[in-house]
Parts: C-alpha cells; sequence; structure tokens
C-alpha cells in the first residue's frame, strides 16, 4: 500500500475524469489526500473525500499565490510547462475552520510562503501579507488539533524563523522539499516531516537530502498534475504515479520498494490520522 500525501485531482486538470483518475489509483492500493490551495478547491478536496468510503483525504488552506490576482507561467524543464491565472483571496478562518473540522479533512494547507512568484516592486509588501496569511493558519492548525501542510519555495530561511517557536507545538510535512540538507536537519530537528515527488526522479539535486533523511521522517506524493516522474515525465501526473517516487527513494537509499512503502505508509498514517 501506498499513500500519496499531495495530490490535485480536485484541480480543473481532472475536470472530465477525476473519478477515473482516482479510482485507477485506489485498485492498485494507492490512497491520496486531495490539497486544496483555495476556497473552491478546498470544498471540491473534501467533495472528493466525501465521495469515496475510504482512501482519499482532503487537506484545505490558502495558498500564498492566491494573496495575489496574477497570470502565473512556469517551465519546469523541457517536458513541462503550466499557465494559469489566480484569483485574489482573503482568509477567511471562519469559513476554513468549519470545513477543517470535518473528519475527512486530515490537515491545513497548503499553505506558507513562496518568494518565486513576487511582483517586481511590492516583493516587501507581499512577502508580510504572506506571512500573515501564513501565522493565520498557524493559529487555526494549533486551535483545532490537525497537522499542517507547508508550501516554500525561495523561503527556507523565514520560514524556519517563523516555525522555531511552533517547535513541539505543531505538526506538519514540508511538501515537495527542495532545500540543502543543512536546510532539511533544522526542520527535522522541529520534528517535521519532509515529502519528496517525482521530481527527484529527473533531477540530481535532491539525491544527498533523500540518502541522508530518516525514514521514518518520509512521506511520498505527487503534486499531481506537476512534476510527472520518469517514466511519465511530458505526460499528467497522477496520484497512481506516487510508486515511482517511492521507487527511486528505494534505489537512493539501498533498500527494498518494500521498505519504503511500509514506513511512508506509517509515516502519513501516524501524521495524518488515517
Amino acid at each position: 500500500m501506498l499513500i500519496d500525501t499531495h495530490a490535485h485531482v480536485n484541480f480543473a486538470a481532472y475536470k472530465d475524469d477525476g473519478d477515473e483518475v482516482a479510482k485507477r489509483a485506489l485498485e492498485n492500493n494507492t490512497w491520496f489526500i486531495n490539497v486544496g490551495s483555495q476556497w473552491e478547491t478546498s470544498q471540491r478536496a473534501f467533495e472528493y473525500a466525501k465521495k469515496y468510503p475510504e482512501g482519499v483525504f482532503a487537506a484545505v488552506g490558502l495558498h500564498p499565490i492566491h494573496l495575489e490576482g496574477r497570470e502565473i507561467k512556469e517551465t519546469v524543464d523541457s517536458d513541462e510547462s503550466f499557465e494559469f491565472k489566480t484569483r485574489q483571496e482573503k482568509f477567511d478562518r471562519d469559513k476554513y475552520k468549519q470545513l477543517a473540522l470535518i473528519e475527512k479533512v486530515v490537515a491545513i494547507g497548503e499553505t506558507g510562503l513562496d518568494y518565486f512568484h513576487l511582483d517586481f516592486g511590492k516583493e516587501e509588501e507581499q512577502k508580510i501579507r504572506q506571512k500573515e496569511n501564513f501565522l493565520e493558519h498557524i493559529k487555526l492548525a494549533k486551535e483545532i488539533g490537525k497537522p499542517m501542510i507547508f508550501h516554500c519555495r525561495r523561503a527556507y530561511s523565514d520560514l524556519l524563523e517563523i516555525l522555531k517557536p511552533e517547535a513541539g507545538k505543531l505538526e506538519g510535512v514540508l511538501h515537495s522539499f527542495v532545500g540543502r540538507w543543512s536546510q532539511a536537519e533544522h526542520f527535522l530537528e522541529m520534528g517535521f516531516y519532509l515529502a519528496f515527488n517525482g521530481i527527484i526522479t529527473f533531477a540530481r539535486d535532491y539525491d544527498k537530502v533523500v540518502k541522508n533523511m530518516p525514514l521514518d521522517k518520509i512521506l511520498i506524493e505527487t503534486d499531481s498534475p506537476y512534476l510527472t516522474p520518469i517514466p511519465f515525465r511530458g505526460k499528467r501526473n497522477e496520484p497512481l504515479y506516487v510508486k515511482y517516487v517511492a521507487e527511486k527513494i528505494a534505489e537512493l537509499k539501498g533498500i527494498s520498494f518494500g521498505e519504503v512503502a511500509e514506513v511512508t505508509t506509517e509515516n502519513a498514517r501516524r501524521l495524518f490520522k488515517i
């Protein structure tokens, strides 16, 4: 069994076949957490979770890029590029809390800091807004006793500073971790998990981090529909492909696929209480 701890089958990329994608994963003993990035996708994540008696869960939160309205155009590599428009949203704590209290909603997120997508001339005010948004999510997670899914891009130093006072008071995972081992050590010392996805199958930059990571602090994810692992680069990602992430971790650490599957599944169950 595998658990994809970060998918977005609730996104528009699956508007025509989301249920087929979900069933394909479940039929292959792969569970997944649909992660919200704003109110609409958070609601949709819950709707998916409600639809299936087991194996599909939800996380709800406001991603930092949705604090502004803008067009996002990005190229990952020669095999992947994407673009979409963000709709500006302000975090409504009471509204998100009502959704977050539902049993199949297992986490608050994804939320955090994203300094990759900042508007020229407005960097500092947008950083401040992101930090304020993040702190509101932290308060909510602590109040209702659910873990967090942290998004962080080009902002690990600031994320560390915000999370230091929360060590021992807050559970969570750094989604799609792409930092250095020295940074990973700090987050591990604070008790957080690190999650890896398809990036590790086509980029060698994170081999050292994966090799050094204690297996009992690793989660696996896809970040579907993005970051499709080898051997499916160039195609839309989906939760079923999380097995290729597990296989790469096994290869890098010199252990069996079965051990990676067993331990990461237990890690996910422990953190998200599933």
